[in-house]
């Protein structure tokens, strides 16, 4: 009798624990028994025949091919080999003199009627897995589109079955947004902050530590802010986002910006604050007699160093602007009294705001796609670009969500934040070192020097309280300081003519809506917590 192999195969492990391998088994040895061939050895895979290099199927052709058995029997074609490569290493067995049978077919491989018949198997077998892959890449994508991830949970989040939405770790899931406050710190770099995370509990999915290509991962998956991206095309997911847009965009421009943390061998406290207007390279402080100077050290750049103490004196002045007066107190508290009682109409006012700007970035991809489409643009500025649209677009979802399920949190942080401008001068000055350079981070957006002239940007809301009254139809007029125009103002009227003003009460208004935009977008207590982390 000859001495024939016996191969059986199921695609997965889990298929494996049922009945298929025990129902291929039975069927093989009957058809040996009715042929009289011996089974001298049994080959079990677990594993697609869609996949060419299969170990135990390369093991059993290789032992073929040096004879170590005569033939070998196969339950069907599709349990042999489902892709080309596999079915020509069959047939080239047949070729050197090895049997190939199939117990289910009962083809006869020695005719030519045989092997056209094995080979159309073949083909349809072949077939079914490209129809099989094209069905699951349109469930993939359907699901894509649907906001779902098709896939496993990243770091973070926890899976919740096929076809639902990820929810966010509650072990994980804050540990990953720590990591990514700490980054965006510029404190540290992804080497340094591996140790960090490992401390404070942070594991993959496995269960292991996080390793430094791990923690990029993590950094740049744009999962964390609401957005599914798979092979390189992006999609409004439907999970809670872990972190927000502002967070994220943030630590992907210190990522590709490739920011090296340095050990300081001086701390001044306008470190990196300060940049040259003319040739936009950021001031070196450096200390000489005493005093701590900042220069541009620009080849003829005609700059002039500035001493620390009027760089000081001039951010205090204009902390001053940023602070209201008690009559304009009096009538914020009022307006925010009057928004809680009409809350319907403010907050339909602030959701029209809000479309608006989605409608704007809903034109900006369009026109991004055009140019796309008519090749002004390739695919991988395309693809970036519409990313960060992307994530602006789920940063403005995330406000809208917070508008209509978050009113009281709302009012909470706007009186938080009139609380701060109140303190905000005194806080600097009765701060330390690292309190104050974060308030000077929290207030200003840009510092300059032009020639000896300090120039100071602020940041949003805090530019449009110091510009309150530089507006027309009697406003601050430029060539006079703000307080005379605001002193003359009190002289010239008492303080409940001066509230009852309806220009006044118009510009508070105003004000007022900004003020509770930016309470919306941001974490007021602690984006504005002195003593946090300090």
């Amino acid at each position: 009798m000859k001495k024939i192999y016996g191969y059986i195969r199921v695609s997965t492990v889990k298929q494996g624990n049922g009945v298929s391998l025990q129902e291929q088994k039975e069927a093989i040895i009957r058809y040996a028994e009715k042929h009289q061939l011996t089974i001298i050895e049994w080959f079990e895979e677990k594993e697609t025949a869609a996949k060419q290099g299969r170990p135990i199927f390369t093991r059993m052709i290789n032992l073929l091919k040096d004879k170590k058995a005569n033939g070998v029997i196969i339950h069907k074609i599709d349990r042999g080999t489902r892709n080309y490569k596999d079915w020509a290493a069959l047939e080239e067995l047949l070729g050197s003199g090895s049997e190939l049978h199939f117990a289910h077919e009962s083809l006869d491989m020695n005719t030519r009627a045989g092997r056209l018949t094995a080979d159309m198997l073949a083909a349809i077998a072949a077939d079914y897995i490209r129809n099989l892959r094209e069905e699951a890449s349109k469930g993939l994508y359907g699901r894509l589109k649907q906001g779902i991830y098709p896939f496993g949970a990243p770091v973070g989040y926890l899976n919740n079955g096929g076809g639902q939405v990820k929810t966010i770790d509650p072990i994980q899931g804050p540990l990953v947004k720590k990591a990514f406050e700490l980054y965006a710190k510029r404190e540290y770099s992804l080497s340094s902050l591996v140790p960090v995370v490992k401390d404070l509990g942070l594991r993959n999915s496995n269960g292991h530590y996080i390793t430094k290509t791990g923690l990029s991962k993590i950094l740049n998956n744009p999962f964390y802010v609401g957005i599914l991206k798979v092979k390189g095309k992006q999609f409004q997911g439907k999970h809670e986002p872990l972190v927000s847009s502002e967070l994220f965009l943030q630590v992907q421009n210190i990522l590709r910006c490739k920011t090296n943390v340095k050990q300081l061998k001086h701390a001044f406290l306008f470190r990196r604050l300060i940049k040259c207007n003319e040739c936009n390279y950021t001031l070196i402080g450096e200390k000489q007699k005493g005093h701590i100077y900042y220069r541009c050290h620009s080849k003829n750049c005609h700059t002039k160093g500035i001493r620390e103490e009027l760089i000081e004196k001039l951010v205090l002045n204009s902390f001053e602007n940023i602070q209201f007066y008690h009559i304009e107190e009096r009538v914020l508290n009022e307006l925010l009294q009057d928004i809680q009682q009409n809350w319907e109409k403010t907050q339909t006012k602030l959701e029209e705001s809000y479309k608006m700007q989605k409608h704007k970035l809903a034109l900006k991809l369009d026109r991004l796609t055009d140019a796309y489409i008519e090749n002004t643009i390739d695919k991988e500025v395309f693809e970036d670009k519409k990313e960060k649209l992307m994530i602006e677009q789920q940063g403005l979802n995330h406000q809208i969500e917070e508008l209509s399920i978050k009113k009281d949190l709302i009012f909470k942080k706007a009186e938080f934040f009139l609380e701060l401008l109140k303190s905000i001068k005194k806080s600097y000055l009765n701060g330390i070192f690292e309190e104050r350079r974060k308030i000077l981070k929290l207030v200003t957006s840009n510092l300059s020097i032009q020639g000896k002239k300090l120039i100071i940007t602020m940041k949003l809301p805090f530019q449009d309280i110091a510009n309150r009254w530089n507006l027309s139809s009697g406003g601050h007029v430029r060539n006079e300081s703000r307080t005379c125009t605001v002193d003359c103002a009190i002289s010239a009227t008492n303080s409940q003519e001066l509230v009852d003003n309806l220009e006044l009460r118009a510009r508070m208004k105003d004000l007022f809506e900004l003020i509770l935009k930016h309470c919306q977008s941001v974490d007021i207590e602690k984006e504005y917590n002195l003593e946090q982390d300090l």
